[in-house]
């Protein structure tokens, strides 16, 4: 095929987002689709085939959109765009169901088009389910979303819990009231949360009840009513606690469940209640369900083939686990 190049004129601001620190951006996007990228002043010339030159020219359209929204562009960004590219969309998803907050690092919008879905699943859905590996957005997502919903009143409070199983002790064993016993176990969130509205205002709103952080043993005889709530890390609870948690729902609530079936910390796997409820929920009305894929892990790319790595070995070790109880059948 022949090689041509054509010429994509850009102001400032966007060829910097575009080239990145040290043409970190544009090398990737060279070595991604066999391109040559060079910045002679004003815009970007693109070298190569018809087929590579447009989707270097969709992945550089969505660095442009984000830059000119405010949001900071990484790697992350540039790498989200390449995978989009080379399943048939576009370099970032060009609408937003909702105006999120702007975080520390600029506005926060989708990076991949799983990203997207998530997002318009949270505004269609009471319920929404994020599933799938580390480092795809699931609780960054779910808690800018519901950052938002609180700034603008929709809700009385944001609700957080998650069970407490990763340390291998009780919550009564730990020193402090019980923010101090939950908190280490919602740090990811914590963290999240003091990007997206400020560590100040997070420290405000928990002080007058707007956001509210709880084990999910703490959930038992609540209704939740004008509220969103986040059921994190989510494949750690039982079946019955997975019940007891998504029969809380109150009027004008909303919740949405995280979580990574493949990493379940339970002593029985079997017992994962986030699998049971994906199996017989996925059809109700009401209900979303939003599965990531080792594509589109955001973090870094070295997380993207740590996934890969073990979905690989656990399709070669064994073969895939029956979580249905046979009671059931």
């Amino acid at each position: 095929m022949a090689r041509e190049s054509e010429f994509l004129a850009l102001d400032d601001h966007a060829l910097r987002a575009v080239i990145g620190p040290n043409s970190r951006h544009v090398a990737l996007i060279e070595d991604a689709f066999k391109v040559l990228i060079e910045a002679p002043g004003g815009g970007v010339s693109i070298n190569g085939g018809a087929r590579d030159r447009a989707n270097a020219k969709a992945v550089i359209a969505g660095l442009i959109q984000r830059a000119e929204k405010g949001a900071e562009v990484n790697e992350a960004d540039v790498r989200a765009g390449i995978g989009a590219a080379r399943g048939g969309g576009k370099g970032a998803h060009s609408t937003d169901p909702m105006a999120l907050p702007i975080g520390k690092r600029g506005a926060i919008v989708p990076k991949t088009n799983a990203q997207a879905r998530y997002l318009e699943t949270l505004a269609s859905c009471e319920l929404t389910f994020g599933v799938g590996p580390a480092g795809t957005g699931k609780t960054f997502l779910a808690a800018a979303y519901g950052a938002s919903l609180l700034r603008r009143g929709q809700v009385d409070r944001l609700v957080i819990t998650r069970p407490a199983v990763e340390a291998g002790e009780k919550l009564g064993f730990l020193p402090g009231d019980l923010n101090e016993k939950v908190d280490p176990y919602l740090a990811p969130i914590w963290e999240a949360l003091n990007d997206i509205l400020g560590a100040e205002d997070v420290q405000r709103r928990r002080d007058k009840g707007e956001i509210e952080a709880a084990p999910i043993a703490f959930m038992r005889g609540r209704t939740l009513s004008h509220a969103f709530i986040i059921v994190d890390e989510a494949q750690n609870t039982s079946r019955l606690q997975m019940k007891m948690v998504l029969t809380r729902l109150g009027e004008g609530a909303r919740m949405v469940v995280t979580g990574d079936p493949s990493q379940i910390d339970l002593l029985n796997p079997r017992d994962s209640g986030l699998a049971h409820a994906l199996r017989i929920l996925k059809d109700v009305k009401g209900v979303g369900v939003l599965a990531f894929e080792a594509e589109d892990v955001v973090r870094h790319a070295m997380v993207e083939r740590i996934v890969r790595a073990y979905d690989a070995d656990a399709t070669r070790s064994r073969p895939t686990p029956d979580l249905e109880d046979p009671s059931e059948r």
